[in-house]
């Protein structure tokens, strides 16, 4: 099954198919897994139901909210397999001047000085 718009681009006699970005994308993970590089495989991911094309796409080109949420998905399983430290992690970074901060948190104690940058949020936890 092709998408919308490469339906219409095979109808002006282009080659572009769902069965050859199939293969592209397939040539595409060859190489990466020779290199040794992480990949993921987006055309499979996205097309791992019935009605991906609607579900996934809004045109049959531009990601549906769906769509995005499969690729935010795919991306997160391979940072959070890989062996590597975020260097520019938020919570890595220094603080410069933290001591004169004209903020001062305290925690719910009313006495303790709290670190924000120690603090998990609940919009984070899905990140997290």
């Amino acid at each position: 099954m092709a998408c919308y718009y490469c339906l219409l681009l095979e109808t002006r006699n282009s080659r572009r198919s769902n069965e050859s970005s199939q293969k592209y994308s397939e040539a595409s993970i060859k190489m990466c897994q020779e290199l040794g590089i992480k990949v993921i495989d987006l055309w499979t991911a996205l097309q791992n139901r019935d009605d991906w094309l609607t579900a996934h796409f809004t045109d049959g080109v531009h990601l549906s909210a769906e769509g995005s949420k499969v690729v935010v998905k795919e991306i997160l399983k391979v940072v959070k397999e890989a062996e590597w430290e975020p260097n520019l992690h938020w919570r890595s970074l220094p603080t410069e001047f933290a001591e004169y901060s004209p903020c001062i948190f305290v925690g719910p104690d009313s006495k303790t000085a709290v670190n924000v940058a120690d603090m998990d949020f609940e919009w984070q936890a899905q990140w997290i």
